[in-house]
């Protein structure tokens, strides 16, 4: 390989590292007081358990949800979804670990529920119900297989009632009715929003969208927190807002989602907005066209709640099941969606046929190297090519120093002649820099690598490498990152400096003195780098750098046998007289 175009690729992927380390919007850490509450929750709740009843509000305003994936409670003051964590997800690797919440009641630290409920139209002066509102249930709780029904009555003559249904994963079925027994016809408007009393920390991360979004007419919308607060006018604090038929809007974070889905047939105005007395970010839905409930007759509308874990092919599968348009863009697959999801499915077979998501990534790196070894072959051999004239240019360049268009010409003969083309060692790396681009996109955002274990000591490839050379790996009782972020240095991030000097010294040694002391470096600097990434990348970085050493070392044997191999002359036919 030319050795300018390694440093060139090194130096494009520094750069990326920096970006990354740079853009990487930081883990969010749920703060003690959270923890403290989600650790009753660590093994599963038996029938008789209601764990967050007794954490939170009077045990009567309190209706328990124990689902198949989900556990929490519904707040019966204001009918709202502000209790869940999710039965399958920790907060760290440990088993004992709280289990990670997804909704928080709005007297907590950092809460985020769901509402939904009804506004009446112009004119109208009938009671509704609010968030201080008492709902009643007969039901002893909300289960995969057990839906409930709420009611409340305005005293007026209006019964409001809720039914709620949980399926076995993270979508809640609401259906809202309104029974009217006056003699007077009532028109209602129903809406239904996610609402996020606090500000996460925003770390201007570009990597993975994380705040508002929705998809709206089949337009995928994002929004910052900031933007929200910039745009807000009082009194409706509403800062953006957009008519449509069905969709969905929630608030999403890297690995989490909680949304809102108007049935699909509905027209709808959503909306995003902030509350500034409040400090909450709205996401959500209005009804356009007033309900009109005749007296003694009764209304009704169903919408859905998610609040849980972005899978990917659980939200390919609401999508296709229950016709949300485009829910699996929750998952920041970028600009590049249209090749990067296709990576993240090969991948994810992968990892269901073997059952470790790191050997599904060496397999797949496996698999892209051969794909694109031919590719990669002919960037080779004009590398090589490039060398084998380098001291003929290096003459030509000497002889016509003075003359640089005549310096021009005779270089291009040259290349004519010896029939090599200088541009297309560069080829197989653009065209090969958009898959990996993806593969690192997708390690990245998918939940499917957070706390998957690989081998050895490796038991979460979303995380760094736990062991440091500071602490001798573990042999001196001691944290070195107390003292600096930077004293972190695994084991696999300096296999992955080892890997990058072995591939230095597989090319020949650059003769430019200035480029001496970058080559020096380089395996230093990145191995700093990657020691504060995912493993799972620093993983895959080693395993790739490993694979284009072998592929490189083949393809030079085979180019040096070839170059050394006599011409072989093809004997002239005699032609023998006439006659």
């Amino acid at each position: 390989m030319d050795i300018r175009r390694v440093i060139l690729a090194t130096v494009l992927s520094a750069l990326v590292l920096i970006g990354f380390e740079y853009f990487m919007p930081e883990e969010h850490k749920t703060s003690p007081a959270i923890q403290s509450k989600t650790t009753a929750l660590t093994a599963p709740p038996t029938e008789n358990d209601q764990p967050t009843v007794t954490d939170r509000e009077e045990a009567p305003s309190r209706l328990p949800i124990d689902a198949v994936d989900v556990v929490g409670s519904v707040n019966l003051r204001g009918a709202r979804l502000d209790d869940l964590v999710l039965r399958g997800y920790h907060e760290t690797v440990k088993p004992d670990s709280p289990l990670v919440r997804v909704l928080e009641a709005r007297n907590e630290k950092e809460p985020t529920y769901v509402e939904f409920g009804w506004y009446s139209s112009p004119g109208q002066t009938i009671k509704l119900p609010d968030a201080h509102t008492l709902w009643s249930t007969t039901a002893p709780k909300l289960g995969s297989d057990a839906p409930v029904v709420l009611t409340w009555d305005n005293g007026g003559g209006v019964t409001f009632e809720i039914d709620l249904a949980v399926d076995r994963d993270y979508m809640f079925t609401v259906t809202q009715k309104v029974r009217n027994t006056t003699g007077a016809a009532i028109s209602l408007l129903p809406f239904s929003r996610v609402v996020r009393a606090y500000t996460p920390v925003e770390t201007g991360g570009m990597l993975v969208h994380e705040g508002p979004l929705s998809v709206i007419n089949g337009r995928l919308g994002e929004e910052s927190y900031k933007s929200l607060r910039e745009g807000s006018t009082a009194p409706n604090f509403v800062s953006w807002s957009k008519a449509g038929t069905g969709g969905w809007a929630g608030i999403t974070d890297k690995y989490w989602l909680a949304a809102v889905v108007p049935a699909q047939t509905d027209d709808v105005s959503g909306t995003y907005g902030f509350d500034t007395p409040a400090g909450a970010y709205q996401v959500g839905f209005t009804g356009q066209k007033p309900l009109v409930a005749a007296p003694n007759a009764e209304i009704q509308t169903t919408s859905h709640v998610f609040a849980g874990a972005k899978e990917v092919r659980l939200l390919e599968r609401y999508q296709h099941e229950m016709n949300i348009p485009d829910f699996w863009k929750a998952v920041d697959f970028g600009w590049f969606a249209f090749l990067t999801r296709p990576v993240f499915f090969v991948l994810d077979w992968l990892y269901q046929f073997f059952g470790n998501f790191g050997l599904a990534l060496l397999t797949f790196t496996l698999i892209v190297k051969a794909v694109f070894f031919p590719l990669a072959s002919k960037g080779f051999r004009s590398a090589a090519a490039m060398r084998d004239i380098a001291p003929r240019m290096k003459e030509l360049r000497e002889r016509y120093k003075d003359d640089p268009v005549q310096m021009n010409q005779q270089v291009m003969q040259l290349y004519k002649k010896e029939g090599v083309n200088p541009a297309s060692g560069c080829l197989p790396l653009l065209i090969q820099a958009p898959v990996f681009w993806c593969l690192y996109k997708v390690l990245y955002v998918t939940i499917e690598m957070r706390h998957a274990p690989f081998v050895g000591w490796i038991h979460d490839l979303s995380a760094p490498d736990p062991t440091n050379v500071f602490n001798l790996f573990g042999l001196l009782p001691f944290d070195p990152t107390i003292v600096s972020s930077w004293l972190l240095l695994g084991a696999w991030p300096i296999l992955y400096g080892i890997t990058i000097w072995l591939m230095q010294r597989l090319n020949p040694a650059t003769v430019d003195p200035a480029q001496k002391p970058v080559f020096i470096m380089m395996p230093f600097i990145f191995t700093f780098f990657m020691a504060r990434q995912p493993v799972g990348l620093v993983i895959y970085y080693c395993w790739n750098n490993l694979l284009t050493m072998v592929q490189q070392y083949v393809i030079m044997k085979v180019h040096s046998r070839k170059k050394n191999e006599p011409e072989i002359i093809p004997p002239v036919k005699s032609r023998g007289k006439k006659g």
